[in-house]
Order: C-alpha cells, then sequence, then structure tokens
C-alpha cells in the first residue's frame, strides 16, 4: 500500500509535468515555445559540436526514449514469458514490431504493440499506445544486468480499471514522465474530451534541453560561413538562451533541476535554464518522500537532497562533479572528492581542504569500497527495484540519530547485522563524544511527524535558523502550515527571505493567519520577482474578505490569481489541481464551480480522499447533508480503511443527532487515526451523551495521553467527573486546567465552585 499512498500524494500536489506527443503523432514535431525561437533537430547540433556529441550519443540522455527498432529495444521479445499475481505476460515479436500479450484495462488478455523504449540502464520500460493519446508504460520491465523480465511494483495490488493498473492514470506517461525523457515536450491535454494530443521536439533528452531551442544559434552559425568558430559557443551573443560559460551556481542548478527533481509543472511551457520556482514547484522534505532527517526515502531523485548539503550552500555546481555531455563523473573513485577535499588548498573551496582519504579519517582499510567516500557520505538505495541512486545530500553519517528517530545511518547500512547504538558508539570511539552528536533538524520533523506536544516550537526554530539550509527552513514552514499560531513573527519575517523557496513556503504557511496579518504580509509579495511565491500569495489571500486587500493592490491579487488558476489549468488531468481550483473557488464565494471541480477530482480518482472529504464539508455548509452523508458513504464503501472519511461522517451523524450510528462511526475512526487526540476526545463527549461512563472516561483519557495539555480535554474530565459525584478527581482536573490558564476567571469560578461542593 505504501506506493499507492505516495502516488495518491504526488497526485494531491500535481500540477502536470509540460505538454506532449499525441498517439497518432508518434513522430517528431517541432515545438515553439515562447523563448528564442524554435526547437530544430538535434542533427543541426551533433553537425558542427563533433566532441560534445560524441560524449552524448554515449549518455543515458540520448537513450531516454526511443522509437521501439531492433537498435533500441533490449528486452526479450523472443516468446518470453512472466507471470505475476495470477497473470502471464509474453512478449513477442509480429511484422518486425514489438508486442507483449497481458491484461488490459477491462481485464481481459490482448496483444499491445510496444511504439517506445523509456530509459536506457540498469533497467528498460516500455510505451504502448492507448485510445485517448495516452501512452501508458508497461510494469513489467527489462533488467539489461541479469537479463530478466520484473514487475517495477510487486507488491502492489491494482487490478484492471485501478488508477494504479498499467493502464491508469496515474501511470500515463504524458502526464507522469514523458517531459523528462524528451526534449520540447507539450502535453496538450483537452480536458473536456479527457484526451492527450501530445508532442515533442526530440524523443530523447537532446542538447536543447539545456541549451534551449537552438533556430537562432543554428541561423547565427550559418552566418559564420566557413570562418572558424572556437567551440563551444554559448549565450545570447550566440543565440542561446543559456550561457553555460557564465552561469552561476544557482543558475546551472535551474539547467538540471527540472528533470532532476520531484516537482509539480506551474507552466507548458518552461524554458530551459529560467529561474526554477518560476515554472516548477519542487516537493521539499515531506513525510512519506524523505526521511526526518532529510535523507532520500521514497524516488525524490536529486534536487532535494543536494539542496541540503554543504556542497550545494559553498557554491558547487553540478558540473563540478559531472560531464554535463556523457552525464559521466569526471574522475573516478575518492579522486572525485579530492578535488577539493585534498591537503592542498583549492582557491574556489580554501575551506575544504584536508587529510580525509586515510584511515585517520575513515577508520577503514584503505582501497576497499568502504573507504569510498560516497560509501559513508552518499550511501544509495534501491529505486525501481534495481537501479540505486546515490543520497547527494553529502551528509556526515549520524547512528546516534537513528538511535533517536529511527532513520537509516550509512554505517548500519553495511554493518547490517550490528545496532544502531553500537555505531554511534564506534562514532564516539573514533571522532570523540562532541563528534556530530549536536541537534538536528530532523528531530524537530521527527515530533511534528509523531505530533508530539511542542512540535511547533521545535519547527519555529528551525524557520529561524539562518544557518540551515533554505530547503530545511522551507520544509519546517510547511510543517507549520495547520498551526494558525505558533511562530507568527517568524513567519512572516521568512515572508522577506532571500530564498525564493522560503518565501513560496511562508506564503503557504500563512493560509489561516487573521485577516489583517495575513495581508500585511502577503500582499507585498504579489509583486515578488518569482511566479511560486505570487502564487502562494494569492492562494493564502484569496479567502480574505474584499475589503481586506487595499484597492490599489487589488490589481496585483487579481494577477497572481490568475498565474495560480493558469498553473493548475496546467494539471486538468490530475486530481490535485482539481482540487485546488475548488479550494480557491471555495475561498471566493463562488459555491458552484467549487462543487463541478470537486466532482471532477473524484471523476479522475474517486478514492482521492481531499476532494471527497472537502466536497462533503461543502454540501455540509450548504444544509445538503442528505449528499454530504452520500459523498462520505460511497467513499468508505471503496475503501472502509480511510479514516479521515470515517471520523467526517461521525461528525455528520452527531450533526444529524443520530448518536449510536455517530458512536459507532467515531469509534471506527478512532481506530483508523489511533493518533488523532481529537476523535478520541469527541469520541469520549458522544460515549457520555450516552450514558456510557466507563467509555467516556477511556476516550478522554486516551485523548488527554495524546495531547497531554489539552485545555478542552482537562475541562471534559472536570465536567465529567463532576456530573459523575467523584468531586475529588473533578478538582484535580480542574486544578490543572487552571494552572494552565491562571488568569482565565471561568476557571477560576470553575475551581472555585468545586472546592466549595457546588
Amino acid at each position: 500500500m505504501k506506493v499507492r499512498v505516495l502516488l495518491r500524494a504526488l497526485a494531491l500536489g500535481a500540477v502536470a509535468l509540460g505538454a506532449a506527443v499525441a498517439v497518432g503523432l508518434l513522430v517528431r514535431r517541432p515545438a515553439t515555445p515562447p523563448g528564442p525561437g524554435a526547437y530544430v533537430a538535434n542533427a543541426a547540433c551533433l553537425e558542427c559540436h563533433a566532441k560534445e556529441a560524441g560524449a552524448w550519443r554515449k549518455s543515458h540522455h540520448a537513450q531516454a526514449m526511443a522509437v521501439a527498432a531492433d537498435s533500441t529495444v533490449f528486452g526479450d521479445f523472443t516468446d518470453a514469458t512472466f507471470t505475476h499475481a495470477g497473470v502471464t505476460s509474453s512478449f513477442f515479436r509480429r511484422d518486425g514490431r514489438f508486442f507483449v500479450h497481458t491484461d488490459g484495462p477491462d481485464g481481459a488478455l490482448a496483444d499491445f504493440e510496444i511504439t517506445h523504449t523509456f530509459g536506457y540502464a540498469p533497467l528498460q520500460q516500455y510505451l504502448i499506445a492507448m485510445p485517448g493519446g495516452r501512452l501508458q508504460p508497461l510494469q513489467i520491465a527489462w533488467d539489461r544486468v541479469r537479463g530478466r523480465w520484473f514487475r517495477l511494483l510487486p507488491d502492489e495490488k491494482a487490478p484492471p480499471g485501478d488508477v494504479l493498473h498499467w493502464t491508469g492514470r496515474y501511470q500515463t506517461a504524458n502526464t507522469m514522465c514523458i517531459s523528462c525523457h524528451t526534449t520540447g515536450f507539450e502535453k496538450r491535454y483537452d480536458a473536456v474530451a479527457d484526451t492527450f494530443a501530445s508532442r515533442w521536439a526530440e524523443p530523447n533528452v537532446s542538447c536543447q534541453s539545456c541549451h534551449g531551442p537552438g533556430e537562432r544559434h543554428v541561423a547565427w552559425a550559418r552566418r559564420q560561413g566557413d570562418r572558424p568558430v572556437v567551440a563551444p559557443v554559448s549565450g545570447a551573443r550566440y543565440g542561446l538562451s543559456v550561457d553555460t560559460r557564465t552561469a552561476g551556481p544557482a543558475r546551472q542548478l535551474d539547467v538540471c533541476a527540472p528533470c532532476h527533481a520531484r516537482r509539480s509543472e506551474l507552466t507548458a511551457a518552461p524554458g530551459p535554464g529560467e529561474p526554477l520556482l518560476d515554472h516548477y514547484l519542487p516537493s521539499r522534505l515531506e513525510a512519506g518522500l524523505y526521511h526526518p532527517d532529510g535523507q532520500q526515502l521514497d524516488e525524490v531523485f536529486v534536487y532535494g537532497s543536494y539542496r541540503q548539503s554543504r556542497m550545494h550552500q559553498a557554491g558547487v555546481t553540478c558540473t563540478d562533479c559531472h560531464d554535463p555531455h556523457s552525464e559521466r563523473v569526471k574522475l573516478q573513485g575518492n579522486a572525485l572528492c579530492q578535488q577539493c577535499h585534498a591537503t592542498q588548498v583549492t582557491p574556489r573551496f580554501p575551506r575544504a581542504a584536508g587529510n580525509y582519504d586515510t584511515p585517520a579519517h575513515h577508520f577503514h582499510q584503505a582501497g576497499t569500497a568502504a573507504a569510498q567516500c560516497v560509501s559513508c557520505h552518499m550511501p544509495a538505495k534501491n529505486y525501481m527495484q534495481i537501479q540505486p541512486r546515490l543520497d547527494h545530500s553529502l551528509r556526515v553519517p549520524r547512528p546516534d540519530l537513528s538511535v533517536k528517530l529511527g532513520t537509516p545511518n550509512a554505517c548500519n547500512g553495511c554493518h547490517a547485522d550490528k545496532s544502531a547504538q553500537w555505531a554511534a558508539d564506534r562514532v564516539v570511539a573514533w571522532y570523540g563524544p562532541k563528534r556530530r552528536q549536536d541537534p538536528h533538524y530532523g528531530e524537530a520533523f521527527f515530533a511534528a511527524h509523531a505530533g508530539r506536544p511542542g512540535a511547533a516550537a521545535g519547527l519555529v526554530r528551525v524557520v529561524a535558523d539562518p544557518t540551515l539550509p533554505a530547503i530545511v527552513r522551507a520544509a519546517a514552514l510547511d510543517a507549520l502550515r495547520g498551526d494558525g499560531a505558533t511562530g507568527m513573527a517568524e513567519r512572516v519575517a521568512a515572508t522577506r527571505d532571500g530564498d525564493p523557496e522560503v518565501r513560496a513556503a511562508a506564503a503557504a504557511s500563512l493560509e489561516s493567519a487573521p485577516g489583517a496579518q495575513r495581508a500585511a504580509a502577503l500582499v507585498p509579495l504579489l509583486s515578488d520577482p518569482i511566479r511560486a511565491v505570487r502564487i502562494e500569495a494569492a492562494k493564502s489571500l484569496s479567502s480574505l474578505r474584499a475589503g481586506e486587500i487595499d484597492a490599489a493592490r487589488r490589481p496585483e491579487f487579481d494577477a497572481a490569481l490568475a498565474e495560480y488558476i493558469a498553473a493548475q489549468n496546467v494539471a486538468l488531468d490530475m486530481p490535485g489541481a482539481r482540487l485546488n481550483l475548488a479550494v480557491v473557488h471555495d475561498n471566493l464565494g463562488r459555491r458552484d464551480l467549487a462543487e463541478q471541480e470537486y466532482l471532477q477530482a473524484l471523476r479522475i480518482d474517486p478514492d482521492f480522499t481531499p476532494a471527497r472529504a472537502n466536497l462533503a464539508r461543502r454540501y455540509n455548509a450548504e444544509g445538503r447533508n442528505a449528499d454530504a452523508e452520500r459523498v462520505l458513504v460511497e467513499g468508505l464503501a471503496r475503501n472502509p480503511g480511510i479514516g479521515e472519511l470515517q471520523y467526517s461522517l461521525a461528525l455528520l451523524l452527531v450533526e444529524e443527532g443520530r448518536l449510536p450510528e455517530a458512536v459507532e462511526a467515531m469509534e471506527r475512526a478512532a481506530r483508523l487515526l489511533p493518533q488523532r487526540a481529537r476523535v478520541r476526545y469527541n469520541l469520549g463527549l458522544l460515549q457520555q451523551q450516552l450514558g456510557r461512563g466507563r467509555a467516556a472516561e477511556e476516550a478522554l483519557l486516551e485523548a488527554d495521553r495524546l495531547e497531554p495539555g489539552s485545555a478542552e480535554t482537562m475541562y471534559a474530565l472536570a465536567v465529567f467527573y463532576a456530573q459523575g459525584g467523584r468531586r475529588a478527581l473533578a478538582l484535580e482536573w480542574a486544578e490543572k486546567l487552571q494552572a494552565r490558564d491562571p488568569a482565565n476567571p471561568e476557571v477560576a469560578q470553575f475551581v472555585a465552585g468545586l472546592r466549595a461542593g457546588n
């Protein structure tokens, strides 16, 4: 179920991947985005730049996607078979074409033609053209290393018709992945017909993916005639939108990050090298994607990890380690790291110098795998079953955090037979008791993910710490989003941060702040130079009343909100965009439009819980409780294990006065949401109303255990015991409440009454 949950989480945040290649148009068609000219045939680039062309042809970029042919298909299509979950798929050739006989969207076995390869090594996937212009990647892939067919998601139970079946919407390559396997991709989704007419300029990651459309550069080159040209040439002077020779670390990351980050798109035609947050909204250190300490967990690629690293903070760029044309590392083994981390001082990074490639530093036998820098500082994790990805956060191993938080560490990655405490003790023995035992931001995220009391205060400290990486501080702001009061001064200060990712996260975190405070902090961001910041500010301001935004600034709000809506329109093939539009329409009082968008989200994915829960709340707010109940019951019939829906149904039944049914629903919600104190609190009140004293007491005490110090729970317990004639216990809880809120006259009166025996 883990993959299903994470993919649905992706759907929640999705804002599309670009624009692309229609199944009837599976040939190269030049795309013309805004910017310096159009894309040209890649051969025009390779013709002049022979050295770069030679390196690129051997790269994975060159083979990212290709038309299925003898020279591109590596899988065994000589009547090979593969069986999974009772379905036997066979792979064969017919008339020089490649086919798979497997279960289709209706569950029936049928022949499907492979139109394109997807990926190169260590595995290769295959795309199949389906109705509506969809290209669907088969979930059975070819393992080039072992020479076998294997299942990418072996534990996922996705029957035909499910959104996660290989024919389902969450597997559609037009939406999910083609944009980073092609050049000049255009999705071209028709939301009314629910079809794609996608196209691309090149069926691979070509020169123009990084340097920008080449039309003007080719025209410049032709004007040179026979005059010698010193290669490489780059930048506007030569007709290219990206000047790779002068790009600093931030601009270079803007070139690489769009395809080396887990992100959603904000525009349909992003230009190579333009500011990342003008066209994309990267995922941050969310639970389920990263471990609490920021180590990679799900498939997050490189950007989010690298942004946490000290290398990024120091200005190390992608091409300091990787050749941009071949993708290979520039030097092998520890020599790569010793470009900076050697005894000889490097002018760019003088503080990196030191004697590290020695057992005195790594405490392992020289020349072994354990003595490789990457073994300790970039531990690998397999994705897609067989593809190892190095963690680019380049962190110092912290087994002490593994002891505290249960996070992985590089030491136990090799010494799996040892405990985390053993590894932590070895670090102390080698480096001394103070070596990397200092507090880590992972502790704040761990507490927040676990719902521990006081966790918000730890997140606020992370936000306010300027020494921490910007992505970490932005993630802390994300985690504070549901807290309407804690750390307001720090959040407001973050709206003025120098990093746009922090400003965008700060804008989102203030969505429930008091109106005047929210307007004062966020209205200035409506004119921010970065799109992601502007639209996050507009969304958070959209629930304010018209008069709460100064009339002189209203045009800026309208323009930024239009940008936000346009960003969602890029991704109407995903339920997350529909949900985002519905929420904004709700905020603006456009109830009919909100309802339509919620229903569209559920049409795309009937199990999309956020849309179902919000739609039920919308119906409830309109007094349409029968419709709200129907929406919730339908969702629970599909998936009875969704605690949020059970809880919403219980509250609705309480409102309807159907208390016995409400208690049953609340009990189910409590089992499904065992860490939610509020559910236990409400369950206790319900049980008390029905005269079930013992059950009420147990539920309220459990609520207090889950959320110690809750004024509501302490008051409820005091009243419960007072009504039951157990005045000593009632007074004990009332005094606890008074200690928490000593200035409250009503609490003081309540305590006095109990003491007087009233």
